[in-house]
């Protein structure tokens, strides 16, 4: 992984990543009965009460006294927890510390007096441990997001597939909707200016926040203005004697980027009605994006939360705006759409269902931080509190304020298929380079192909997957 020179202005490291974790046993077997629940006065001293298993029951019991208004209950679990978890304990700890605390916030939000009364003092045991997200300058971003494969998988495994798409285009027109604010885009730079003699003019739009209230600020977070960021890249692309061009377009993930598919529409217009077609790629690029546009569940508890622009006279009211995204880059005929996200499950309106499943998801990002980040450093701080964020949201809000609704690859597959689109594979050079990249971190990543997608993975477990489509 390259160095980065911070007095270098304009100038981008070229390594991208962000966090994943993992755990140090095996995935843990659901076969165990639920022991009686010990009352604080007969805890044992046993080391068995931090073991995953317990911890992962405690949780729940704690969720269901905390949904039911069962104060007595909730209190003797949360005092158990308060004891067996410790805030600078190992991985399995931390996670379930963090889920104490997003139960907590949940109880504080929706439970009696009584229950707000009960919650006090675990609340109070972590007060320290505030979730307060970082603001990241352009560097300490980059070096950040290159900790971990987390996001620099997604970035290589796109990055290949859309050079390999795009050969031969004067102009490549790159939409790109990413949660690390544009993270990849410099290495991309790097590798179109190294392959052609005059690289093509590189044009990148990207979402801005719209000013709508309730736009949640999602981290990781920038703390300077997308024009500050595109000038910075427009100075780097000419560096490697790169054309480009930046441009921001109001838009959110909370109506589906209504206003950039609007934007991107009239631009096609605008070229049928000149009567001319440039050669030009256009690549919609999603890393990890697409899960914070409201799923069916958020729709169905809140019926009609947003102003939605009618992306197809086809679609129907019952149509989710995740599936009417993808129906309205379909009609914008892409040169190619490239999606990378979490392979896990965190849509359940059921509070439990949802709670186990990301207890056995974001244990990863809990145990891999410990193979490469010192406690007590910054950087784990603000890594850790970024997952807490994420915890905490799905735990302890519901509606339109809970925006991490991760769906599995075979949900996107499916929405993907059902706008027309047909997935293509990775090649082997591809491969290659996610294997190389790999290489730089610790054991325990690895990659395998799964039909058209790669899967990053940790210790064996489903991580992240990249998949690559083409208009059908």
């Amino acid at each position: 992984m390259s160095n980065s020179n911070p007095q270098q202005v304009g100038s981008f490291p070229n390594t991208h990543y962000y966090g994943t974790i993992s755990r140090n046993q095996q995935q843990i077997p659901r076969t165990r009965q639920w022991p009686a629940f010990p009352t604080p006065k007969s805890l044992p001293t046993s080391t068995t009460f931090g073991d995953a298993t317990c911890m992962e029951q405690l949780l729940v019991h704690c969720a269901n006294a905390i949904e039911t208004n069962d104060v007595t209950l909730a209190q003797q679990i949360l005092w158990v927890l308060n004891n067996i978890a410790p805030p600078d304990g190992d991985s399995n700890q931390r996670l379930a510390g963090s889920f104490l605390r997003a139960l907590t916030s949940r109880a504080a939000n929706t439970g009696s007096s009584k229950m707000l009364a009960a919650v006090a003092d675990a609340a109070a045991n972590r007060t320290s441990l505030a979730t307060e997200t970082h603001r990241f300058s352009v560097i300490e971003l980059a070096n950040f997001v290159d900790l971990t494969p987390w996001h620099r998988f997604g970035f290589t495994a796109a990055n290949a597939a859309i050079l390999e798409a795009t050969e031969g285009f004067s102009v490549i027109h790159i939409v790109d909707l990413s949660l690390t604010h544009c993270m990849q885009i410099p290495t991309l730079i790097d590798a179109i200016a190294g392959r052609h003699e005059v690289p093509p003019v590189i044009k990148l739009t990207v979402p801005g926040a719209a000013s709508r209230e309730g736009n949640i600020n999602i981290p990781p977070l920038l703390d300077l203005s997308y024009e500050e960021l595109g000038a910075k890249l427009v100075n780097f692309a000419r560096s490697k004697n790169v054309v480009m061009e930046f441009r921001v377009v109001s838009s959110s993930y909370a109506d589906g980027f209504a206003s950039l598919i609007e934007h991107l529409r009239m631009q096609h217009i605008v070229y049928a009605a000149e009567g001319h077609h440039p050669n030009e790629a256009l690549v919609i690029n999603c890393h990890m994006m697409l899960h914070y546009i409201p799923d069916e569940t958020a729709l169905d508890s809140n019926p009609n939360p947003f102003l939605v622009h009618d992306y197809s006279s086809s679609s129907s009211s019952s149509s989710s705006l995740r599936s009417m995204f993808l129906k309205a880059v379909r009609s914008l005929e892409p040169t190619i759409m490239v999606l990378v996200d979490e392979d896990a499950d965190l849509i359940s309106n059921n509070l439990v269902c949802r709670l186990r499943s990301a207890f056995n998801y974001l244990w990863i990002p809990y145990d891999t931080v410990d193979t490469f980040l010192p406690r007590g450093s910054k950087q784990r701080q603000w890594y850790e509190a970024d997952i807490c964020w994420k915890i905490e949201n799905v735990i302890a809000h519901e509606g339109v304020e809970r925006v991490e609704r991760v769906e599995p690859k075979s949900k996107w597959e499916q929405r993907m298929r059902n706008a027309s689109f047909h997935g293509i594979g990775f090649s082997d050079e591809s491969v290659s380079e996610v294997k190389g990249m790999l290489d730089e971190h610790a054991a325990g990543w690895g990659v395998k192909k799964e039909d058209d997608n790669l899967i990053l993975t940790w210790k064996g477990h489903n991580v992240i997957f990249a998949s690559a489509w083409l208009p059908a």
